[in-house]
């Protein structure tokens, strides 16, 4: 009896646990840092590293200018890499890709040179939540503490009692190539410097413990600082201000967002900021594993665009004037990768902060004349589009709209070869007799097939603005697209000026910039997400369309290794962006049940793999993958970004609640348990198309999915 009355109280207090759990409690920070080496699951036998998600596990605040996160690694992704053992310092920036890394400090003892210093560490004895990150450095027997605000990092060491307190400050290093650093003290306390990469960016920095000098140890081929503390009460803690345009603006950020805050004041701040983003969706029912990996993902999908203004509202625009314009300034997203997905979310949650995204996109834009992209195509447009058509304001439209449709227009731009495809109605492809993946020409069937889809976005925008010539002209380009699809093979091929196609044409063959950008035909040939009608026409029939997509996601990826191309379904693959909107195909040939079974294998298992749990398919890209698992794991995704209008799906949860920043929730609600939709309503009203319009959702309507 009492054994039994133990199991009651005992299954009571998991029950009670679970549901105290905040979203908060489920984000795991260090999910995406591994890497893969499985064939199975990488999809060929790996010679090297394959890509990972390339995220970061350290503390940062949503969007902030400071990623304050441990490097394992210098120009290696974000700079941490799970499978590496020794950490060269603490980095304040990181994205993801192989930039940033700024400013990296390493606390130690002695026994080290310029040329050695990095300490070993073990997961054993390393944590992290958002906003937080903890290691124990074994070489220095020292356990490192790091917290943070938007524009201030907050270092604590805990130095064994007696031993020397060094901090290593290698400004030579960073992810990109370092142009000129400084460092000096400037009283017994205070150290500010700066470090010149691909950005300048200053420290101001105070510590709680004397400082005795700073020396400069010489290496082979570098000088590396090295500040000297002189023991004092307690762990050694740096309050560190940042800034991209002055150490005064630094020392104001530090004063008004730490001051003399306590590291665990800093640290619960963090993690209630964090708490409250998250928040804004709450789910119920599925997995603790499902509910882990949706907190993680959404999550990660607050970290960038990343923010560039001071405080007192200071930046530094892209021609290196100080500015100070009454908006926050953040640098330009993954244009090519989070269009997508990630900045429809972003402006769901944040549409604040998308707004002044968009204004920094513009400020940018005002120096050259056209809107910056990021990458490849010129998905600026679908991005302001989408945001302003969605109910997105607080930004000059007629601005933005006049430089996209210089983008759209006008050559020496933002895009490449742009009146050639206005003329041609195709971009031209050369002739090469052998190429190999890493071939770069004009990847022209790919910015064919994008500039088509980027032309209907900016029309959705000029049409709502009244410019009825040019929406007429630029949806006339939106048919571009069929101008490189072939026939006789079915897949959207390269084309030579005279009108030829490629000869040396390998559909299963992946190139980086050669026909196609980073993909092979399968995963491009399938890109017309303003006219699947129209795609799906080019095919003899709408059966021969759905028995093409059976091949795209049954005909085996052929062991082509390429860094970015992992993740297989078939040909199709998760691990990069191109085709994230492919499962979705079986829809327009009336078969939504047979794109469930692909979302539900994706979600299943693309995101927790590998020998730790902790690997993606491929890389984050700034948020836009982690994006792709909060949409679908609620039930609704921007097939078409441009849109104000969601594809829906079968939720993972039966319940999702998202709060509106207008006051309203929106509900999502899911009946039955199979993979075929028998009945969609909103508000009561049925929906006969699988479409959620964006005014039912800021309505806070709610979304009925029934399914059998």
């Amino acid at each position: 009896m009492k054994a039994r009355l133990f199991l009651v109280v005992l299954s009571c207090w998991a029950i009670t646990t679970q549901a105290q759990r905040s979203p908060f409690d489920y984000v795991n920070p260090f999910l995406g840092t591994a890497t893969i080496w499985d064939a199975k699951d990488v999809g060929y036998t790996p010679t090297h590293r394959t890509w990972g998600a390339e995220v970061f596990p350290g503390a940062s605040r949503p969007n902030a200018m400071v990623q304050l996160t441990p490097v394992t690694q210098f120009h290696s992704g974000s700079g941490y890499q799970y499978e590496d053992t020794t950490i060269y310092g603490f980095a304040h920036t990181s994205k993801g890709h192989w930039n940033l890394c700024y400013i990296p400090l390493l606390p130690a003892t002695t026994g080290f040179t310029a040329d050695d210093y990095a300490s070993a560490y073990s997961h054993s004895r390393e944590s992290a939540h958002p906003a937080y990150y903890q290691v124990y450095l074994q070489r220095y027997d020292v356990n490192a503490a790091l917290t943070s605000t938007l524009r201030c990092g907050f270092h604590r060491y805990t130095f064994k009692a007696g031993q020397p307190e060094n901090v290593i400050a290698d400004l030579s290093e960073s992810n990109e190539r370092v142009h000129d650093w400084n460092i000096r003290q400037q009283d017994d306390h205070v150290f500010t410097g700066y470090q010149h990469a691909g950005e300048k960016m200053y420290f101001y920095a105070v510590a709680n413990h004397r400082i005795s000098r700073i020396d400069s140890l010489q290496g082979r081929k570098k000088v590396v600082p090295v500040l000297h503390f002189e023991n004092g009460t307690g762990a050694l803690e740096l309050r560190i201000g940042f800034s991209f345009v002055s150490i005064n603006n630094a020392k104001e950020n530090l004063e008004k967002e730490i001051g003399r805050d306590a590291f665990e004041t800093v640290r619960e701040g963090g993690a209630n900021t964090w708490n409250a983003l998250l928040s804004k969706i709450k789910i119920t029912g599925g997995t603790e594993r499902q509910r882990g990996l949706f907190y993680s993902c959404l999550y990660r999908s607050f970290l960038w665009p990343a923010l560039r203004s001071d405080i007192n509202g200071d930046f530094t625009n892209n021609k290196g004037e100080v500015v100070n314009k009454g908006f926050d300034y953040y640098t330009e997203p993954s244009l090519w990768d989070d269009y997508r997905n990630k900045l429809v979310l972003l402006g769901l949650l944040e549409p604040r902060v998308t707004a002044n995204v968009i204004q920094s996109l513009i400020d940018k834009g005002e120096k050259t004349g056209f809107m910056p992209t990021f990458f490849h195509g010129d998905h600026a447009a679908a991005f302001v589009a989408g945001s302003y058509l969605r109910g997105i304001r607080g930004y000059d439209v007629q601005r933005a709209y006049q430089q996209l449709l210089r983008n759209a227009t006008v050559e020496g731009g933002t895009r490449p070869y742009i009146t050639e495809y206005a003329t041609r109605g195709y971009i031209a492809e050369k002739e090469v007799e052998h190429p190999v993946i890493e071939t770069v020409t004009k990847a022209a069937v790919t910015k064919t097939l994008e500039y088509a889809y980027d032309d209907y976005a900016l029309a959705q925008l000029a049409h709502s603005l009244g410019d009825t010539a040019n929406y007429r002209m630029l949806m006339k380009r939106t048919g571009n697209y069929k101008n490189v699809f072939d026939p006789s093979t079915r897949f959207m091929r390269g084309r030579l000026e005279n009108g030829d196609w490629v000869k040396n044409f390998n559909p299963d063959y992946p190139y980086y910039e050669y026909m196609y950008r980073e993909a092979n035909a399968w995963q491009s040939s399938f890109f017309a997400p303003h006219d699947m009608d129209g795609l799906v026409k080019l095919f003899p029939s709408r059966k021969a369309f759905e028995q093409k997509v059976d091949s795209l996601f049954s005909y085996p990826w052929q062991g082509y290794e390429a860094y970015n191309i992992s993740g297989f379904i078939g040909q199709y693959t998760q691990g990069n962006q191109p085709d994230h909107s492919y499962p979705f195909l079986y829809y327009f040939v009336g078969r939504q049940e047979k794109s469930q079974v692909i979302l539900d294998s994706i979600l299943n298992h693309f995101y927790d793999m590998g020998k730790a749990h902790l690997a993606y398919s491929g890389m984050d890209d700034a948020g836009e993958n982690s994006s792709w698992y909060v949409f679908n794991a609620m039930g609704f995704y921007p097939f078409s970004p441009a849109d104000p209008k969601y594809i829906v799906s079968v939720p993972l949860f039966d319940k999702v609640e998202m709060k509106l920043d207008n006051g309203k929730t929106f509900t999502i609600v899911k009946q039955g348990k199979g993979k075929k939709i028998t009945h969609l309503e909103v508000g009561g009203k049925k929906i006969t198309d699988y479409y959620l319009q964006d005014a039912d959702l800021k309505q806070g309507k709610t979304l009925m999915i029934s399914t059998r």
